[in-house]
């Protein structure tokens, strides 16, 4: 299992325009690709570093997530929602994760 932690930084101010985009299009596009599948959550900051949107996704493994994003980044739809997103982002950051040996994994 691998898991794919990516973060975007906001400008500030625009977290309420990104969220009507993933509301209105880009979660839609993901929904109707059949994308979401593979979606742990999303997540908006609150404390700490503050204009963030999380999400955190599940692969079996690197080919997994390759196959997936290349199917995501190829749709219409969804790129239709990413060019409008792209301009409000000032940096993104991902991150692979192994699961721990031990505890709960989602």
């Amino acid at each position: 299992m691998l898991y794919e932690e990516r973060r975007y930084a906001v400008q500030v101010g625009k977290m309420p325009e990104v969220i009507r985009l993933y509301r209105e299009e880009g979660y839609p596009a993901l929904e109707a690709g059949g994308f979401h599948r593979r979606l742990v959550g999303y997540f908006v900051s609150d404390v700490g570093r503050l204009h963030e949107l999380v999400h955190l996704w599940r692969f079996e493994d690197d080919a997994d997530r390759r196959a997936h994003w290349a199917g995501v980044f190829g749709d219409e739809a969804f790129m239709r929602f990413a060019v409008q997103l792209r301009p409000l982002l000032v940096h993104q950051e991902n991150k692979l994760l192994s699961p721990a040996p031990w505890g709960p994994n989602p």
